[in-house]
C-alpha cells in the first residue's frame, strides 16, 4: 500500500502546483473539492464522466468485494514478478478478472484500464527480452487500477442539473480497441454561475475501424454528434454533474439548441468560468487539459517539424501528434491559422497546446475547423469519396457479426 499510496501523492502533488501556476496565468478561478464523507459505495449514475463508468470502486451497493478482490490479487502480482518477468501465463490471468468487472457497469471504467494494461503486456511479452520498458506509464496505470480497486468515493456524488451546454471543442482519443470523444464546454445553469463541464461517450471497437468511421459507432448519441457537428448550443434536462466537472451524458435528457459559435463562446464566456474541482484520483499532471482561446499569434515551424505559437515574446509548442485521424484538423491547417480554441497540457515536462478547432486563411479564404465537424458524416469531399470507395466499415462488421449471432 506505502508504495501505490507514495506514488499517486507525489504525483498528486506535482499536479496541484503545476495547475495553481496555471489558473494564476490564465486568471481562472477554481472550486474546491468537497470533503470526503464516510466511506460510501458508487451512487446515482455510478459514472466518472468518461463516457459511462470509472469504477470508483468501492464495496457494497451492488459492487462484488470479490470481483475486486480477483483484480487486486493479479495487480500484486505483477508488482511481485516485477516487468521483466512478465510472460503470457502471467497475462492471461487477468481474463477472468476483467470479465467478472465487464458485468458490473459501475466497474466497466476500471475493466477498460486493467483491459488496456494488459494488452500492452501481451503485446511486449515475453519483457524481458525488450530493450526498454515505458516503466513509468506501466506503473501509472498499475497504480490507477489498484487504487480502483480499493474502496474509496474517488468521484464524489452527483447532482442533476439543467441549463444550457456551450461546446468548446471535442477530444477524440482513439485506440485499437475503444474510441472516445470528450467533449469541453461552458455550461450555465439559470440562477447559477457559469461553469467549465465536460462529457464523454465511449464505444469499443476493432483496429480495422479508423479515421471518420469512427464516428459511426456513436449511433446511440445523436443529439451529442449533431450539436458537434452544426456547431449548436445543448439543453439539458436532469443531467448528472460530477463535483470533477463530467456530465454524465443521457441522450434523451438533452435536446439540440441554437447555434452557438465555439469561439464566440470562448472569448465571451471563458475567462468567467469557474473552472472544476479535481477528483482525488485524476490529480496527475498527464490529466491536466485546460480549455484555452488564442488568438493574434504567428505560427513558428521548427526544423525538426514541429510547431510552435509566438504570441507576445512568448512561445507555447502545439500538439499535432494528437489530432485525430476522424477530424478535419491537419499540422497544415493548425500551421496556417490565426486562432485556436485548444487544451493546454502538460507533457514531457513542458507546456504544450492541443488544438481542438481552428481559425485560418487558406488560398485567401477564411476557413474554420472543429475536430467534432464530421460527427454526423465527413464534410470535405475526398474523404466522402474515400469513404465510399472503402465502404462502411462499420456495418460490414455489424452484419457479419450478427450473422455469426444467428447461426
Amino acid at each position: 500500500r506505502p508504495v501505490f499510496g507514495g506514488r499517486a501523492a507525489l504525483f498528486g502533488a506535482v499536479h496541484d502546483a503545476l495547475l495553481t501556476r496555471l489558473d494564476h496565468a490564465l486568471g481562472r478561478t477554481r472550486a474546491e473539492w468537497p470533503p470526503t464523507p464516510p466511506a460510501t459505495a458508487l451512487t446515482a449514475d455510478g459514472a466518472d464522466g468518461t463516457g459511462g463508468v470509472d469504477g470508483a470502486a468501492g464495496v457494497g451497493g451492488g459492487v462484488p468485494e470479490n470481483v475486486l478482490a480477483g483484480c487486486r490479487v493479479w495487480l500484486r502480482e505483477l508488482a511481485i514478478t516485477g516487468w521483466r518477468g512478465v510472460d503470457h501465463d502471467l497475462v492471461s490471468g487477468a481474463d477472468q478478472a476483467i470479465e467478472a468487472l465487464l458485468a458490473v457497469p459501475r466497474l466497466r471504467g476500471l475493466a477498460v484500464l486493467l483491459d488496456g494494461l494488459a494488452a500492452e503486456l501481451r503485446a511486449s511479452s515475453p519483457v524481458a527480452t525488450m530493450d526498454r520498458l515505458p516503466a513509468r506509464r506501466w506503473a501509472d496505470l498499475w497504480t490507477r487500477g489498484l487504487l480502483l480497486a480499493r474502496s474509496g468515493p474517488w468521484n464524489g456524488a452527483p447532482r442533476a442539473v439543467s441549463g444550457r451546454l456551450l461546446i468548446l471543442g471535442a477530444d477524440v482519443h482513439e485506440h485499437a480497441t475503444v474510441v472516445r470523444v470528450q467533449v469541453h464546454g461552458v455550461l450555465e445553469e439559470p440562477g447559477g454561475q457559469t461553469r467549465l463541464a465536460r462529457t464523454s461517450v465511449a464505444a469499443a471497437k476493432v483496429d480495422t475501424i479508423v479515421g471518420p468511421s469512427v464516428w459511426r459507432l456513436f449511433g446511440g448519441h445523436p443529439v451529442l454528434l449533431g450539436a458537434l457537428a452544426e456547431h449548436r448550443a445543448v439543453e439539458i434536462d436532469g443531467m448528472p454533474l460530477l463535483p470533477g466537472g463530467d456530465l454524465v451524458w443521457h441522450d434523451d435528457r438533452a435536446r439540440a439548441g441554437e447555434e452557438a459559435d465555439p469561439f464566440a463562446t470562448a472569448r465571451v464566456q471563458l475567462a468567467g468560468a469557474l473552472a472544476p474541482a479535481v477528483p482525488p484520483l485524476d490529480r496527475h499532471p498527464v490529466r491536466i487539459a485546460e480549455p484555452v482561446l488564442v488568438e493574434g499569434y504567428t505560427a513558428d515551424r521548427q526544423d525538426e517539424g514541429g510547431l510552435a505559437f509566438v504570441l507576445g515574446g512568448n512561445r507555447i509548442a502545439v500538439d499535432v501528434d494528437r489530432l485525430p485521424a476522424s477530424c478535419p484538423l491537419t499540422p497544415e491547417l493548425v500551421a496556417a491559422s490565426s486562432a485556436c480554441v485548444g487544451l493546454v497540457r502538460w507533457d514531457g515536462g513542458r507546456w504544450l497546446l492541443q488544438p481542438l478547432a481552428v481559425r485560418a486563411t487558406v488560398k485567401k479564404k477564411p476557413v474554420t475547423a472543429h475536430n467534432g465537424d464530421w460527427a454526423t458524416g465527413p464534410t470535405d469531399p475526398k474523404v466522402v469519396k474515400a469513404e465510399a470507395k472503402a465502404g462502411d466499415v462499420v456495418a460490414v462488421l455489424r452484419e457479419r457479426a450478427g450473422r455469426l449471432l444467428r447461426k
